[in-house]
């Protein structure tokens, strides 16, 4: 059995869903983005009670973070969990470089922090639909939503949103960059991902907790026991907004 894994994905890549699901089997465990951006880290230091960082150095405050991180990503299990989107990896590379100084390369300071690792690479091959969900969400405020319809995660007041032609192009390339750079990163520390893609883990998320779960050597659950705990948010307003886009992208010069 491995140590833990790292979730490397993209912004509306389906993590959220795959996050549930390996926290649903109390085997694989608790896995969030507990290193994304100073303002949640924040967040997440004062739900573990962390002292504050002013009354400690640099280094004993990354080293206290990184070890309630370590506690929260197993959730009582014996397997670490982490979501990492590739604008945060050099940021976190950074902060285990100054707690294991001297270290070659990303991988090897990654796997002195959380041990022996599976790196799952989640990604999207429509790029055009994962921007359409992002941009909507970030205008609704409305992140993701039960399978009955219940409101699971909103980060603003509702809004009506309202195509965009200028910012659904750049985060088309945004994310075709991001999911990019991960594939150049894994060449580089001679990392061999287990590739999934968010169509198959929509269509068959038992089949892909399965996959994981034999991947990182832990008993999987019975399929019959694994329930998705988010929707797909994706509606007649998406589906509008990328037949918009096509006609607009081929009229572009």
């Amino acid at each position: 059995m491995l140590d833990g894994y790292i979730l490397c994905g993209t912004p509306r890549s389906g993590s959220t869903l795959l996050c549930g699901l390996l926290e649903s089997t109390g085997r694989t465990g608790v896995p969030d983005s507990y290193y994304h951006r100073r303002r949640f880290m924040a967040d997440w230091a004062e739900e573990w009670q962390l002292p504050q960082p002013e009354t400690m150095t640099v280094a004993a405050y990354d080293k206290a973070y990184l070890e309630a991180a370590i506690k929260a990503g197993k959730g009582g299990s014996d397997v670490f969990g982490l979501r990492l989107m590739r604008q945060y990896l050099d940021e976190l590379s950074g902060i285990l470089d100054r707690i294991y100084p001297g270290l070659p390369n990303d991988s090897a300071r990654l796997e002195r922090a959380f041990g022996r690792l599976l790196y799952i690479h989640l990604s999207r091959a429509d790029k055009l639909a994962q921007a359409v969900s992002l941009v909507k969400a970030e205008q609704t405020g409305l992140w993701h939503k039960a399978p009955d319809g219940r409101e699971i995660e909103r980060l603003a007041p509702p809004q009506d949103p309202h195509y965009d032609f200028a910012r659904l192009r750049q985060e088309v390339t945004t994310l075709e960059g991001d999911d990019a750079a991960w594939n150049v990163w894994f060449e580089a520390q001679g990392i061999t991902p287990l590739r999934i893609d968010y169509e198959a883990l929509a269509s068959d998320p038992a089949g892909t907790l399965l996959r994981i779960c034999a991947a990182l050597g832990v008993a999987a659950p019975p399929i019959g026991d694994i329930k998705p705990a988010v929707a797909k948010l994706s509606d007649a307003v998406s589906r509008d907004w990328m037949r918009r886009y096509r006609q607009d992208l081929a009229a572009t010069p």
